[in-house]
């Protein structure tokens, strides 16, 4: 067993200053605001390891172009130098074979117990040509049978399913949250009617917020509206200040508290590599500082890291900073269903994060282990 002593400790629900934590077999067994024999002295703010549960790629590897177990050991260790303990490794619209290789190299992740994979995001093919981003048209469909054998497998962990609820009946909705699987709303102009038969149904989740969705108008509340208004959608946000304007994130915020935003990268492989251009479909990816885009000018996913979200809302949204610890760890966790995570309460999996004054990553803790 180890004690840790940290001047400043975030356990996912308050702030505490000089504080101890014992750790035994990767699990937090012990606290203490009280001074105890410590081992260990970590110099900055501890909080819990991040909750990433939209990461499209990282480390130079996109999950679509190689989904396989060394693509997900690659993604990973290219998230946790910034803080991302667990992630959400995201499929972007594709082909029902390449869904399966990637369904099948989330099992193998699952099942030798690969630190920080607890699942698998399926962003499409269920989507609306008219919100489809840079996911391939060819490729958007209606979903069929295979497709929901293959999301409904119970050897894939954590299943989280991006669909436009103009494209799957309240009824299929229904059945798959039934059978465990997260869904979340997104690349859709469904009307306000639409998207809340989809929430009636179970869809619990908003995938990047603002983005690729139905807007707010006066007499159209669309998906915009319905997700701001309603408690029982947790919404992921982009917080790179080029999705969406500091504005608007500050109005999320405002409108469903950090309990119900959740700090998303939509990480493409750039993350934790020098790459510049990334190829796709018949066209290129390229990055400029912090912007990638396609050639004609569309946002093309982030080369945002999980601190940098943190950051961003921090300073210059104007997020209290453990909230915004918060949007990044504990609430993604909650919408995920995910127990042990997420926080540093007795109990949990003792994933952590040291943060400089700067708000830069010092060190990562992987079942107490630095890493």
């Amino acid at each position: 067993m180890t004690w840790f002593y940290a001047k400043q400790f975030f356990d996912g629900a308050q702030l505490h200053r000089d504080y101890y934590f014992q750790v035994e077999n990767s699990v937090v067994t012990s606290v203490s605001d009280s001074p105890v024999s410590y081992d260990v002295h970590l110099d900055g703010l501890v909080a819990p390891g991040f909750v990433d549960t939209q990461v499209n790629g990282g480390g130079g590897v996109l999950f679509n172009q190689a989904p396989n177990l060394a693509s997900l050991k690659t993604m990973f260790l290219a998230h946790r130098q910034f803080g991302t303990t667990t992630m959400m490794p995201t499929l972007i619209t594709d082909s029902l074979p390449v869904m399966q290789r990637a369904a099948d190299a989330t099992a193998e992740a699952v099942a030798e117990n690969m630190p920080g994979i607890a699942g698998i995001h399926f962003e499409g093919p269920h989507l609306s040509i008219a919100k489809k981003g840079i996911h391939p048209a060819e490729q958007v469909r209606v979903i069929s049978d295979s497709e929901l054998n293959l999301i409904t497998r119970s050897d894939l962990g954590k299943v989280l399913l991006t669909i436009a609820p103009e494209n799957v009946a309240p009824d299929i909705i229904k059945d798959l949250v039934g059978r465990g699987v997260v869904v979340a709303l997104g690349h859709s102009n469904a009307d306000f009617d639409t998207v809340l038969a989809a929430i009636n149904a179970g869809a619990t989740g908003a995938t990047h917020l603002f983005n690729a969705m139905s807007g707010l108008q006066a007499r159209a509340p669309g998906m915009i509206g319905a997700v701001l208004n309603d408690e029982r959608i947790t919404s992921g946000l982009i917080v790179d200040l080029l999705h969406v304007h500091s504005a608007n994130c500050r109005l999320a915020f405002k409108a469903k508290s950090a309990k119900g935003i959740m700090l998303v990268t939509d990480a493409m492989a750039h993350v934790g590599s020098d790459l510049t251009e990334l190829p796709w479909l018949d066209t290129v990816i390229t990055r400029d500082g912090d912007r990638l885009t396609t050639p004609d000018g569309t946002l093309a996913g982030s080369c945002l890291d999980m601190m940098g979200a943190v950051r961003q809302a921090h300073q210059v949204v104007g997020v209290t900073l453990t909230d915004a610890l918060y949007s990044a760890s504990s609430t993604p966790a909650r919408f995920l269903g995910l127990q042990n995570v997420g926080h540093l309460l007795l109990g949990a999996q003792a994933d952590f994060v040291v943060i400089d004054k700067h708000l830069q990553v010092k060190s990562v803790y992987q079942g107490g282990e630095k890493q």
